[in-house]
């Protein structure tokens, strides 16, 4: 039940699998959410692994078997390994396609390159990790990453610290990771057990964890209680070396990549591969998903949305996030507008209080939850069984002016992004300064403007800006359709063009009708419109779907 109970108190409407392959179970559903991203099954996934021992069960059974460290220290890789120590925890990743998280301003960690998944078999005992098939999962893994075990610095290792599992493991890393490497790089390893102890089920995703924190730190961590290899691994069969002291991991060069390894009890194995975020991830985009009331627009007035399924239960809403509000916490209104706009389930009736502070708002909910009419705001009832569908329509020349979007790109980290993406894109093509044109001071008067190779290509920059602002606030549309260079924007927010074929092609348009004479080009008023030719008329009755 716990992966349903999770997408009923989070709303998540993807697929939601319990997996249970004991110590792999974590990396094992991290693979299996990739591949859904991947399909389409879903846009963001969750994925990780939940341990709690309830009961001495784990305990009893492990020390019968000797499997136990008597001190509870995972000593990974160490010449003094004696026994695993187990440990309690939870571990989550979210992931997301790469351009969708760019696309909505979320911050890129990392990138998973590749991951494997594979089963021990009939080997020699069902619970006895098996070389091989270990072998065989991690050469997998690079194989779908398309890389040469070379292109990986270091791997956190299953590494549970018993005298069985961490010298099969070790010689299996020998053969794979530790073979064709340039000399003096080494692959480096080490074990967040000797940290936190095995999670088992949380093991892996905890594996992981550790990894994006030391791209983010620029450091490989040492590994615990390893100041002595394992007597019992040849370490001369390959070029890897464990981690007893912290050893610095910079960037700047080839991307840093690391694997991470998790091998379950039940002869199901999983390894993947993690790499440094791509330098395209700008600082604008990580600095706007970091707090929602950043991603939307710094210092704007803020919309609560309320719903209930009867008028009482709307006004009952008002009242109990009046209380809220009240009650000294002093909430940020941006960030309870997000949490109601995007954690709550929605009803049929529905209010929307606006204000530029929270006494302004405050003041709204408590009108609402009395039923007395105020100002800002605005109630409404949806027939039951109806669902709105949302439509974007885009511009064409006519609607520029200089300095437009300047007060909203300095207050939208992600609509300053999305802006900043496309403008250098046109600019590489037409040699311009778009941005200084577009972007003029306040008051500026600039006549270059209303110049068609200015006009189209700074209409299309603000519109893909638009396009991504509304995306980070949750707004996506069913149908797009779009006037002149608007057009073009309508099929690349409809995915049917990239951003840089439709940079290529606005900038192409631009620069072809800013060469033809004054009076050939398309007139800026509606009023003076020539009559359409018919392959234009056909063009304009055009309608992109997503």
């Amino acid at each position: 039940m716990i992966s349903g109970r999770v997408s009923y108190a989070l709303g998540l409407e993807g697929p939601a699998v319990t997996v249970d392959t004991a110590c792999s179970s974590s990396l094992v559903a991290l693979h299996l959410a990739i591949s859904a991203l991947r399909s389409g099954e879903c846009t963001l996934a969750l994925a990780g692994g939940v341990t709690v021992m309830a009961t001495p069960g784990s305990f009893v059974g492990f020390a019968l078997q000797q499997g136990l460290a008597s001190d509870g220290r995972c000593k990974s890789f160490g010449a003094g390994a004696n026994g695993t120590g187990w440990g309690e925890g939870a571990a989550v990743l979210a992931v997301e396609r790469l351009s969708d998280a760019r696309r909505n301003g979320h911050p890129v960690l990392a990138v998973i390159r590749g991951s494997a998944v594979n089963q021990d078999g009939a080997s020699n005992g069902l619970s006895a990790p098996n070389g091989p098939s270990q072998q065989r999962v991690i050469r997998a893994a690079l194989a779908g990453a398309r890389l040469t075990a070379a292109d990986v610095d270091v791997v956190e290792a299953h590494g549970t610290g018993t005298v069985l599992g961490d010298p099969i493991e070790a010689q299996a890393l020998l053969a794979t990771y530790g073979q064709d490497r340039p000399e003096g790089r080494p692959l480096r390893l080490g074990s967040v057990k000797s940290n936190i102890a095995h999670t088992q089920s949380a093991a892996g995703a905890a594996g992981v964890i550790k990894m994006v924190l030391a791209l983010q730190h620029g450091l490989m961590p040492r590994s615990l209680h390893a100041e002595e290899p394992s007597p019992h691994v040849d370490w001369s069969a390959g070029q890897v070396r464990l981690l007893a002291e912290p050893e610095p991991w910079p960037g700047g060069g080839a991307p840093r990549r690391a694997g991470v390894s998790a091998f379950g009890i039940s002869g199901t194995n999983a390894h993947v591969i993690v790499e440094e975020a791509p330098a395209a991830d700008g600082a604008p985009e990580a600095a706007a998903a970091k707090e929602p009331s950043a991603r939307v627009l710094r210092g704007a007035p803020a919309a609560w949305l309320l719903s209930g399924q009867t008028g009482a239960a709307l006004a009952a809403q008002a009242g109990r996030l009046a209380g809220l509000a009240r009650g000294g916490a002093e909430p940020a209104p941006a960030d309870v507008a997000w949490s109601l706009a995007t954690t709550r389930s929605v009803f049929d009736h529905r209010a929307v209080v606006l204000g530029a502070g929270l006494p302004e708002l405050v003041a709204g909910v408590t009108a609402l939850a009395a039923g007395e009419p105020a100002p800002k705001v605005l109630t409404g009832a949806v027939p039951a069984g109806r669902r709105g569908r949302t439509g974007f329509l885009f511009a064409g020349q006519g609607a520029q002016r200089a300095g437009m979007g300047r007060e909203l790109y300095a207050a939208s980290p992600v609509f300053a992004a999305a802006f900043d993406r496309a403008v250098a894109l046109l600019e590489a093509e037409l040699g311009l300064a778009i941005r200084e044109v577009v972007l003029a001071g306040p008051g500026a008067q600039d006549d270059r403007a209303d110049q068609t190779v200015f006009a189209q290509t700074g209409l299309f920059a603000v519109e893909a800006g638009l396009v991504a602002l509304l995306a980070a606030a949750g707004i996506v549309p069913d149908a797009v359709a779009g006037h002149s260079v608007g057009e073009i924007t309508a099929a690349y927010t409809a995915g049917v063009l990239t951003l840089e074929d439709a940079c290529r092609l606005v900038a192409a348009r631009a620069r072809l009708m800013q060469e033809l004479p004054a009076g050939e080009r398309w007139p800026r008023s509606a009023r003076a419109r020539p009559s359409w030719p018919p392959c234009w008329r056909a063009s304009r009755s055009c309608r992109w779907r997503r």
